[in-house]
């Protein structure tokens, strides 16, 4: 599903990521590991053209995201990304939020007449009705009219990840998506990315939670002064 070929990057002069190579098939769960400043999350964020590389592909479906022809955002409707600091809009509801990305494409589409026997209060209402599902499944429905000023770390990210989920995504990228929380809060967050693991969605996570690493990952890639050391299995790479 995703052929990174080649990748390199440089942020003053030094080296981020060192002719980087790898293949991530469609539904697999990828964890990425390593110490702070391997290249891990300017890896992951190379994947969706967050960082742009100065050399080397990425094949999505067959698509090389990195070329000018190739529109990033219609390509990024596809791959969701949960950031470490949460993201999210603070002058936005909750469910303003989680509905925002889902209403503002469909809108695209209908101006650009991709999308036919359909009306802008029809899309508002939909995207509405499955942010409260979303809501009801990561059990915060109760926030959906709150600002997330108001919310813990937890809450946060556990929106972040509904609001990832809202668009459907064939991919999604956690950027240490538990770093940021206190110890308490980080378990629930990891529940709901095992939960999303779950689903025939392709996962790639970069993350210091090894025993997590283990538990969810089909594929462990170790990375250290930009470069991919080992990859294998997470028997393969921890024991």
């Amino acid at each position: 599903m995703i052929n990174v070929i080649n990748l390199n990057k440089e942020f003053d002069n030094l080296k981020v990521l060192d002719n980087v190579s790898l293949e991530i098939s469609e539904g697999e769960k990828v964890v990425i590991i390593g110490p702070s400043g391997s290249g891990k999350s300017t890896f992951l964020r190379c994947i969706n053209k967050l960082a742009v590389p100065d050399s080397g592909q990425i094949i999505f479906e067959g698509q090389d995201i990195l070329s000018d022809s190739v529109n990033i955002n219609e390509i990024r409707q596809q791959i969701g990304m949960v950031f470490q600091q949460f993201n999210l809009f603070n002058n936005k509801t909750v469910l303003e939020n989680i509905m925002l990305a889902p209403v503002h494409t469909k809108f695209r589409k209908l101006q650009k007449k991709q999308l036919a026997g359909i009306t802008k209060k029809e899309i508002k209402e939909q995207a509405k009705k499955e942010a409260l599902e979303l809501l009801e499944k990561i059990g915060l429905v109760d926030k959906a009219n709150v600002y997330p000023v108001t919310l813990s770390g937890g809450q946060k990210q556990r929106i972040a990840i509904a609001r990832t989920l809202a668009m459907n995504p064939k991919v999604i990228l956690f950027d240490e998506p538990t770093s940021a929380l206190d110890p308490e809060m980080v378990k629930e967050v990891l529940e709901l990315i095992k939960l999303t693991a779950s689903k025939n969605i392709t996962v790639v996570i970069v993350t210091h939670e090894m025993a997590f690493a283990k538990e969810i990952a089909d594929t462990v890639i170790f990375m250290d002064e930009g470069k991919i050391l080992e990859k294998g299995t997470p028997q393969e790479v921890f024991d």
